[in-house]
């Protein structure tokens, strides 16, 4: 009969595990203890926990706290976990306990599996390399996992979010210029108002992302900060006075930010108020997108019944009974993105108030929404960029149309004759089926050549 599990023991006892797993016993107790969601942690904090375990490895080496050739061995397999090569090999559900201890553990087994292999052991022996005497000296779960969220959020932000937001800025602003001639009726309580041209209405558009890309750079900061070094419940107990210092070195190094050891590691490790003001930057950005992208779709619909004063670009079929019908189906999808952000970062606050005393219990599912959220974030971004803002166009004609049958023409006039005169011509056009500027010369209010200049639509833009 074939085998297919190997017998472990840890401190409980003995463990069924697949043959060839490498991860070992306290990763299969995990497994077998939260069978909730299928939802395991994100592969983004997953290598980042390998670049971690790297440092510290290194860390130790410089220190001389281990034997150099067994943390050789651990920092080649830690590299590894860094690139994704052992991804399947940690299959903890996201729902666990709550220090992420499960998560940690099972990276310490990956690693030390891996090391042992390389030195000519093999999978589950737990010697010359040990997963908790080796791989995890100098560290608890209650300071790596912390450690590892900042680090995962932080990386992701500058290398996937800020970039593709950018990116939309910086076509948003193209598109501002693009439509800078182009007069259009405002509005306000979905109403008619004053005029603007298309490119103010972009402009702002690409403002408030840009706002955004500040808001979000000035939490990198705070993420910057690590719990590392703070070990059990932050005092440093069995870990070197400058193992913290040696381990940010490290980082900064390999990930290219400016990393740095907590100022009070009794915080870092008990709160997680970095990780809400981060969530609250990446909410703020979603309910911007879902602005824009909304006022998008207003601005496309129709394209007979609608505004349809641009055009957006065709994607896809929108309706399986309907043909010919074209759904704005990008700016659904961001709008979409944007409500499960704005969700995420409930869970995320929720999160980081179940901390009690010298530990937060709710890490895992505050590091996976939360980089949930930025990977979002970020694919949306730039399917908005790419599919429909760059491809969008002006219906120059319908914005004409649409500015001279507004009602609101009539504002810069009560400047002239009043607000209650004003008023009038304007009821008076309304059910007349007339332009503001027909009735204007019929009341013969004022010489023609005033009205035109008082009615100058590129004057009410300025």
């Amino acid at each position: 009969m074939t085998t297919t599990h190997r017998i472990e023991t840890d401190s409980m006892g003995e463990v069924k595990v697949p043959l060839k797993a490498l991860y070992g016993a306290q990763t299969q107790r995990a497994v077998d203890n939260f069978p909730i969601s299928g939802r395991t942690m994100p592969k983004a904090f997953i290598h980042m926990l390998g670049e971690v375990k790297y440092a510290a490895a290194q860390a130790n080496k410089n220190l001389r706290q281990i034997d150099a050739k067994i943390l050789d061995s651990i920092s080649e397999a830690a590299l590894k976990v860094a690139a994704g090569e052992c991804d399947d090999n940690f299959p903890i559900d996201v729902f666990q306990t709550g220090s992420g201890t499960s998560t940690n553990m099972n990276a310490n087994e990956v690693i030390a599996n891996l090391a042992n292999v390389s030195l000519g052991g093999h999978l589950g022996e737990k010697k010359p390399v040990h997963a908790n005497d080796h791989v995890n000296n100098g560290q608890s779960s209650n300071d790596v996992i912390p450690t590892v969220i900042h680090l995962a959020a932080a990386y992701q932000i500058k290398t996937r979010l800020l970039p593709a937001v950018t990116t939309l800025a910086k076509t948003l602003a193209s598109k501002a210029r693009e439509f800078a001639e182009i007069i259009k009726i405002g509005r306000t309580h979905l109403m008619d108002a004053t005029p603007l041209t298309l490119g103010q209405e972009f402009s702002g558009y690409a403002a408030q992302v840009h706002d955004n890309i500040g808001r979000i750079e000035r939490v990198l900061p705070s993420l910057y900060e690590l719990a590392i070094g703070g070990t059990a419940v932050g005092t440093g107990i069995n870990t070197h006075p400058d193992f913290a210092k040696e381990v940010c070195a490290v980082l900064a190094k390999r990930t290219g930010m400016p990393v740095k050891e907590a100022d009070n590691h009794f915080s870092a490790q008990a709160a997680k108020d970095a990780c809400v003001e981060a969530s609250g930057a990446l909410k703020t950005l979603a309910v911007s997108l879902i602005k824009i992208a909304d006022d998008v779709r207003w601005l496309g619909s129709g394209p007979r019944a609608g505004l349809a004063e641009i055009i957006l670009p065709e994607l896809q079929p929108g309706s399986s009974i309907m043909p010919g019908k074209v759904n704005p189906v990008i700016s659904e999808v961001v709008c979409q993105v944007g409500m499960q952000v704005i969700g995420n970062d409930a869970v995320i606050t929720q999160g980081a108030w179940s901390g009690k005393f010298e530990l937060n219990v709710a890490m895992p599912l505050i590091a996976a929404n939360l980089l949930d959220s930025i990977a979002l974030l970020a694919h949306a971004a730039t399917i908005f960029n790419d599919k429909c803002i760059a491809g969008l166009a002006a219906d120059e004609n319908r914005c004409r149309e649409l500015v001279e049958r507004s009602l609101m023409l009539v504002t810069p006039l009560a400047k002239k004759i009043g607000y209650d005169k004003a008023a009038a011509i304007a009821k008076k056009a309304y059910k007349a089926g007339k332009t503001i500027r027909e009735v204007a010369l019929e009341e013969k209010i004022l010489d023609p050549k005033e009205l035109d200049a008082i009615l100058d639509l590129r004057s009410m833009t300025r």
